[in-house]
């Protein structure tokens, strides 16, 4: 079978592969912060809600070399918001669409 250059990349040994879809959707990165201080953890957490709705939650842990390790976390669809420090609110993580807001 044929494919194009574009999805066409070279491994670590050298060896061509093929970067194929295997999901996409939405992502949140959340922080944490200090209640008290509001100075952030250096870890975050990655969401992902996929097409058919179905969430994945990672934790983004921090190196030292530059580097970070992504580490599965029990993804639980309970009653969660976030801190919106830019206008000072608890929102909903997820709306009820997979369709980005509109402005207005």
């Amino acid at each position: 079978m044929e494919f194009p250059d574009t999805v066409i990349a070279t491994g670590k040994r050298g060896r061509a592969e093929i970067r194929a879809l295997d999901s996409k959707g939405r992502f949140v990165i959340c922080k944490y912060l200090d209640p008290k201080t509001l100075e952030p953890d250096p870890k975050r957490k990655l969401m992902l809600r996929l097409e058919n709705g179905k969430v994945e939650e990672y934790f983004i842990v921090p190196l030292k070399n530059s580097r970070a390790l992504l580490v599965a976390s029990k993804s639980g669809e309970k009653e969660r918001q976030i801190w919106n420090e830019a206008n000072g609110r608890a929102e909903e993580i997820w709306t009820n669409s997979l369709e980005p807001p509109r402005p207005g």
